[in-house]
């Protein structure tokens, strides 16, 4: 059986490094950083693309934006383009209102994993990617424009996979 194929989303890259110490945050960061040996486990084959890496390249604090970025090469993170079919199903994912025209960057990232025919996107945007409304709205527009279902996840659903 093929290894499931997920893209992490910029949040993924930012809790890796974060700073925080919340109890709370502390989670998501353990959590995260366990998705992250999972990948380099060879359990997931991990992708992301040029928007979430131009978005890591646009963190003011230097040293984690040297971090987050070193990330990739360092896990075997695929970086997809956000070309043709996938910026037409981010404006789809628009129109329908699966999410908002003021986060058109988080409806790209969506679209990059269902057109390059990935399994699942794991986030920590419980504001415009995970959530029951863009879950249920991706789920329609991927299925009438013959996509197949993707699973939108919380890091932390990841680890219970």
């Amino acid at each position: 059986m093929d290894k499931p194929k997920i893209y992490l989303e910029t949040t993924m890259f930012s809790f890796y490094y974060g700073s925080e110490t919340t109890p709370e945050y502390r989670q998501h960061k353990a959590d995260t950083r366990a998705v992250f040996e999972l990948v380099k486990s060879g359990e997931y084959e991990a992708f992301t693309s040029h928007l979430a890496t131009d978005e890591l390249a646009d963190d003011p604090n230097r040293e984690k934006r040297i971090g987050m970025l070193g990330l990739v090469p360092e896990y075997g993170v695929k970086v997809l383009p956000f070309v043709g079919e996938a910026q037409r199903l981010t404006q789809l994912y628009i129109r329908e209102g699966a999410v908002s025209p003021a986060w058109k960057t988080d409806a790209a990232h969506i679209a990059i994993t269902a057109v390059n025919g990935l399994d699942f996107i794991v986030s920590l945007n419980f504001a415009h990617i995970v959530r029951p409304w863009t879950v249920e709205r991706v789920r329609k527009v991927n299925f009438r424009e013959g996509y197949k279902p993707i699973g939108i996840y919380r890091r932390s659903e990841v680890l219970e996979l």
